[in-house]
């Protein structure tokens, strides 16, 4: 079986708080993502230790170095930049339009309640986390947090020379812009699941290297890139990439969980990597 490693999402920082080092809070996802792979893979049935995944590319703790507090807090309680990415967010979704003359605390309540009026608590509890880590990662083109996650991710990957990367959420970011830092590191399929990539006003124009004459570029190093979003997934704007990327094989649209759109668990459960990831695991 060919090496197959996992880049996580946002709202991970609790495995680190769990296991008290990155290595034993990628060894908790690790077995996760497993039992959710195994799930898809098999139709539901029973998981009985197989092994799919390689290794989690862990960085949330990064994200926090130098924050003595969690980064997550209520919508209304965010920092600035956290607001910027919340309200850059909602214009994706067509949620702020013009709000010229609106002051911004007056905007930030009636985005959490339109998140908890149409999403319910879920998709509030979702911004609390995508919010701040957006922010964090973001902050700046050579901000620390951000060459540390990247460096992170690419560390894995070198470590185990993957054939395949499986990104999720955030972490697509990160290993997109992991690979790119990174030109020495190749593997033969990168599946990003739920991908934030495209979010223009809020990724898109920020990634590293900068979009040019607004396209982005798949990494050199990657011979075949899919992306998988949901239906449903708020943060999959837009949820096909090709056209803002050039060397996306294929955009593919799921229906995993109206109401838990964005989770590896029901990404990876529900099927829609399965033809991807079949054949390395075969060899």
């Amino acid at each position: 079986m060919a090496a197959i490693v996992g880049v996580h999402g946002i709202g991970k920082y609790r495995y680190f708080q769990a296991a008290g080092t990155a290595e034993g809070a990628a060894g908790t996802m690790r077995a996760k993502w497993d039992r959710y792979l195994h799930a898809g893979l098999t139709g539901g049935a029973p998981y009985t230790g197989q092994s799919y995944i390689t290794d989690i590319a862990y960085y949330a703790h990064l994200l926090r170095a130098g924050t003595p507090a969690a980064l997550k807090t209520d919508l209304r309680k965010m920092d600035a930049e956290s607001q910027f990415v919340l309200t850059g967010w909602m214009r994706q979704l067509g949620e702020v339009g013009d709000f010229a003359g609106e002051r911004l605390t007056g905007l930030i309540h009636r985005l959490a309640e339109w998140l908890l009026l149409r999403l319910g608590p879920h998709a509030k509890d979702f911004a609390e986390d995508f919010c701040p880590e957006v922010a964090a990662y973001l902050a700046s083109a050579d901000a620390a947090a951000r060459v540390r996650a990247r460096d992170a991710v690419a560390a894995t990957i070198r470590r185990h020379r993957p054939a395949v990367v499986i990104a999720h959420s955030l972490g697509s970011v990160v290993t997109y812009e992991a690979l790119w830092a990174h030109p020495d590191l190749s593997v033969d399929l990168l599946i990003t699941l739920g991908s934030p990539l495209g979010m223009r006003g809020v990724i898109f124009e920020r990634l590293q290297p900068l979009p040019q004459a607004g396209r982005g570029r798949c990494p050199r190093g990657v011979r075949r890139w899919v992306n998988i979003a949901d239906k449903d997934d708020i943060a999959a704007i837009p949820g096909a990439l090709r056209g803002l990327f050039d060397g996306v094989a294929l955009d593919e649209k799921v229906n995993i969980n109206w109401a838990d759109f964005h989770t590896v668990r029901n990404y990876l459960a529900c099927g829609a990597v399965n033809e991807h990831v079949e054949p390395f695991l075969k060899v």
